[in-house]
């Protein structure tokens, strides 16, 4: 991606940044023009002070009085001004930048996040806002500062000794120009931290989550060797990152230095000698004004890193969170009057290697459907294409008599909700775990409650009982329940249910598969590996795959009758 698509992706994520701000912008850049006015001030008032001892000032005591009241007036209208503005600046951008990286986020589709590493969204959203708020936004006030005492002090100087002025300028050249060369290479630098900082954060979330595989199979040595080598690469980024610093740091420093000592020394010489009227005091006044020129060398090279690296971190984002953003599609009722018809359906995730090959399938409104078939058939992925997860495929998916690829994503997820073996459970109440941080009224809430068959539960704990992480407080069962709790109160027309009971014990599996196929407003498609009797001969037909091919299908008496794959696949399961 070019330079100029980079610009144009980064954009509005700058322009948040400022929205709605600009008064707090305007007024905390009056408070530091204040300050500054006020800085030169002081500074005039060191030149005629000086020459008011040597005899040679055109000013008395009483207007230097009044003018240092004046300064300090100064000093007291910005300090009031930032105390008001300031605070409202510096907290409003990143709140606005986060809410807009999270509802870009919130745009992609199942599938696509599924397929990206989350650590980057999570360093994004804090290592690297991080960055943003100290480097760029934090340091804005102080850019705007020293650029204009910098104006005002070369004006200053200008007018006291123009060839003072000229010497000062070129020797402030090169470390200027140092500063650009670090700017770019800190840049570059702070990127790589990032990408350090995210592959470390990936690598974190694994562990974590893998915390018991990792100790029942012995493996803490290997794993913790393997967390310290990638801790290594992030310390040596930061590294690298600190050396430029320290680069940007000393070459403004010691070119600050020779430049103050060196312009001191010529206006000594230029005061002894008489040239271009410089007096004692002009010379005094120098060395106080060399230090607002001095500034801008020392913060604004800092400040242009800064903003390159933000500028940076802010494409990088902006870049993930441009691609597999699917928009399109156009709104639908959310509502099935004929049911979900699978024609000629073929799938593949890997060229030449199908998943699904030339299936056609009818789920008729209101009926209870299982498919079935040996792991790796192609049940879970069936359901996934009607989630709308892939768009690649061949053949036609219709929700009545509209096409799914036509179908906005908002619209689809009115229309079907899933249940999936794994339920995630907020480390929240049990109430909002279930509305889903929505609004419903008791009633709704209740009902959802009991047709799941989360009563006891309730009874026993409340509705503000805390699941904890990842429903840590609660039993397989209690967490199967709230997700069909979730689907229940959603009112989806669809339900799908993928592989929901597989960690359950059989007692608590038949409970949660009972409690579905009670759904009886709902058209209901079950995955499940657990060939229960009593749970298939409930269902209005039964979907055998096998390979990806559909080999069969019926009532589960009709295919026991037949004899056939499915009457082994049940036999099998019985003997086990």
């Amino acid at each position: 991606m070019d330079k100029k698509e980079l610009r144009k992706l980064r954009r509005p994520y700058i322009k948040v940044l400022f929205k709605n701000n600009k008064l707090n912008l305007l007024m905390t850049s009056i408070a530091s023009i204040l300050q500054s006015i006020g800085a030169l001030v002081i500074s005039w008032l060191i030149k005629e002070i000086s020459d008011l001892i040597a005899g040679t000032s055109k000013f008395d005591f009483k207007t230097i009085i009044i003018v240092t009241l004046l300064g300090l007036l100064l000093f007291v209208v910005a300090w009031i001004i930032d105390w008001i503005f300031y605070p409202r600046f510096f907290a409003k951008p990143m709140k606005q930048y986060r809410d807009y990286v999270f509802e870009r986020l919130m745009k992609k589709g199942i599938q696509s996040f599924s397929s990206e590493s989350s650590a980057l969204y999570i360093s994004a959203l804090s290592n690297d806002i991080k960055v943003i708020e100290e480097e760029f936004i934090g340091k804005i006030q102080a850019a705007i500062q020293v650029g204009v005492t910098f104006i005002g002090a070369l004006v200053m100087m200008i007018i006291y000794s123009p060839l003072l002025s000229a010497i000062a300028i070129l020797l402030s050249l090169l470390p200027i120009i140092a500063s650009i060369i670090f700017g770019n290479k800190a840049a570059i630098a702070e990127k790589n931290v990032s990408n350090k900082k995210e592959k470390y954060l990936s690598l974190t979330k694994d562990i974590l989550t893998g915390f018991t595989v990792i100790k029942s199979f012995k493996a803490e040595d290997n794993v913790t060797s393997l967390h310290n080598d990638v801790n290594t690469s992030v310390s040596t980024a930061q590294k690298r990152r600190s050396k430029i610093n320290v680069n940007i740091s000393y070459s403004s420093g010691i070119a600050g230095g020779l430049l103050q000592i060196g312009v001191f020394i010529m206006a000594c010489v230029f005061a002894i000698k008489g040239i271009g009227s410089v007096t004692a005091g002009t010379a005094i006044v120098f060395v106080q004004l060399l230090n607002y020129i001095l500034s801008p060398i020392q913060i604004l090279p800092g400040f242009y890193s800064g903003v390159k690296s933000s500028f940076a971190l802010i494409e990088k984002i902006a870049v993930e969170l441009d691609k597999n953003i699917d928009e399109s599609g156009e709104d639908i009722s959310p509502e099935l009057k004929k049911g979900i018809f699978i024609k000629d359906l073929s799938f593949s995730y890997e060229e030449d290697k199908k998943v699904l090959d030339n299936i056609n399938i009818d789920f008729k409104k209101g009926g209870c459907y299982a498919l079935v078939g040996a792991s790796g058939s192609g049940k879970s992925t069936l359901l996934n294409l009607l989630m709308a997860s892939y768009h690649n495929y061949q053949g036609k998916i219709f929700f009545d008599d509209i096409e799914l690829g036509k179908i906005s994503a908002r619209s689809l997820y009115d229309l079907v909700s899933i249940i999936q073996q794994n339920v995630f459970v907020f480390n929240n109440t049990i109430k909002e775990n279930i509305t889903m941080f929505k609004e419903f009224n008791e009633d709704e809430i209740n009902q959802a409650i009991k047709s799941s068959g989360l009563e006891k539960l309730i009874n026993e704990r409340g509705k503000d009982y805390l699941c904890g992480e990842n429903g840590s407080s609660l039993s397989g069962g209690e967490r199967q329940r709230i997700s069909i709790a979730r689907a229940l109160l959603r009112k989806t027309p669809v339900l799908l249910v993928d592989e929901a009971t597989s960690a359950l014990d059989a007692e608590t599996s038949f409970e949660v598969l009972d409690a579905i196929l009670k759904l009886k407003e709902h058209t209901r498609i079950i995955v499940t590996h657990d060939l229960d009797e009593n749970i298939l001969r409930r269902c209005s037909e039964l979907f055998v795959l096998k390979n990806g091919e559909l080999i069969e299908k019926g009532t589960f008496d009709a295919l026991m009758d037949k004899k056939g794959y499915f009457y082994s696949l049940y036999t099998v399961s019985q003997t086990n």
